[in-house]
């Protein structure tokens, strides 16, 4: 079936086509392979130390260094000030924050941005504490662009998904305001460059970009820790959780400590500003093939499309038998789009090689010649 595909190859990719699983999944997802066997040694015997990380006591100076180190990469990485802000991992994934943001700072009005799925649960939740104002939605064409919007009066907070994954958008301009300004950045975190000094409050479940699934890493101006309402319970109090250097309770060890390897690979690999331009190449070298094959159809418009998940589907469903036995044949995997969508969805986060892009790419190529 790829005679044609692997004579356009180089033997390193042909390699690839028998041997390596090409995972497109939108979460949790891959990481890069000296993480994942770091943290297997790790799991048996940590630093020589004849105990496994996983039964090492959250209290020992082992892992406070790992904590520690985590929260300072985290800044760094990102470019913020620890005088500034506050680096903390936390539980409860990203749908926790929709709650915990809203009974830290919720005291009348919070603004909104609807993108997506993820949107309009942060919605729901802010909901439960005051009134929602929502400044722009999608929701009429499918999700499929990011809406205009402004800012005519201050609220408590502006709430803001960066990065879509079902419907494959990404927030390229974020507005000034003197309304502090929350983003979950759950699926693009440390993925390209932005001022994140214009985020007051910035959240991401750890496994769609950062890490495995159990930790989720929160970044909180200071200031903001001087305005959280009163009575807010302990363990949804970020105050609470910043004073104890985010050790309040016992934290996800494995997925801080996996966080932390693929943050040192990161930076390793050249810092967001390397990564962003790897990640560019590979959604252009996809969004090319999307435009051009007649096959193939994107779901979100050009200007909004993210560079993390791109969706896309098939022009004519009687082509879709032959292009998912090909997709097996090739080890691609985790390609399908979501019900919201259809068709499918391929999340090139950082850990991505271009290799299987370029692998994708060569089976939607050959689909086309077979008509």
């Amino acid at each position: 079936m790829f005679n044609n595909v692997i004579s356009n190859l180089n033997i390193e990719i042909c390699i690839l086509y028998f041997m390596k699983i090409h995972n497109f999944c939108a979460g949790p997802s891959i990481l890069p392979k000296e993480v994942f066997e770091d943290a297997s040694i790790a799991v048996k015997d940590y630093n020589n130390s004849g105990l496994s990380l996983l039964e090492i006591s959250h209290r020992s100076h082992a892992f406070v260094e790992i904590m520690d180190e985590a929260r300072d990469l985290s800044l760094e990485l990102l470019s913020l000030d620890g005088q500034n802000y506050t680096s903390l991992f936390l539980q409860g994934g990203a749908s926790t924050q929709f709650l915990m943001t809203a009974y830290n700072f919720m005291k009348n009005e919070a603004a909104f941005l609807n993108t997506g799925t993820w949107s309009e649960k942060a919605i729901k939740e802010a909901r439960l504490f005051g009134n929602v104002d929502i400044l722009g939605s999608s929701k009429d064409d499918n999700f499929n662009h990011i809406p205009d919007y402004k800012m005519s009066k201050e609220y408590d907070y502006f709430h803001c998904t960066s990065n879509n994954t079902i419907f494959g958008t990404q927030i390229n301009n974020f507005i000034k305001s003197n309304t502090p300004v929350f983003c979950d950045m759950s699926s693009d975190i440390f993925s390209r460059k932005l001022d994140f000094s214009k985020f007051d409050l910035i959240y991401a479940g750890a496994q769609k970009n950062l890490g495995p699934a159990g930790a989720t890493l929160v970044i909180i101006k200071n200031s903001l820790l001087k305005n959280i309402n009163e009575n807010t319970p302990s363990m949804m109090n970020y105050k609470v959780h910043a004073d104890k250097s985010s050790m309040f309770n016992t934290p996800p060890v494995f997925s801080v400590y996996v966080s932390l390897l693929n943050m040192r690979w990161l930076k390793k690999m050249g810092g967001i500003t390397k990564i962003e331009e790897n990640n560019r190449k590979k959604a252009d070298l996809l969004y090319s093939e999307i435009d051009i094959n007649p096959l193939f159809k994107g779901h979100a418009i050009e200007k909004d499309r993210s560079i993390m998940n791109a969706t896309f589907t098939l022009n004519n469903d009687d082509f879709k038998e032959s292009f998912e036995s090909m997709l097996k044949e090739a080890n691609i995997v985790a390609l399908s789009g979501h019900r919201s969508v259809g068709g499918y969805r391929a999340s090139m986060y950082n850990a991505m090689e271009i290799d299987s892009v370029k692998l994708l790419v060569e089976v939607m190529s050959e689909l086309e010649s077979k008509i």
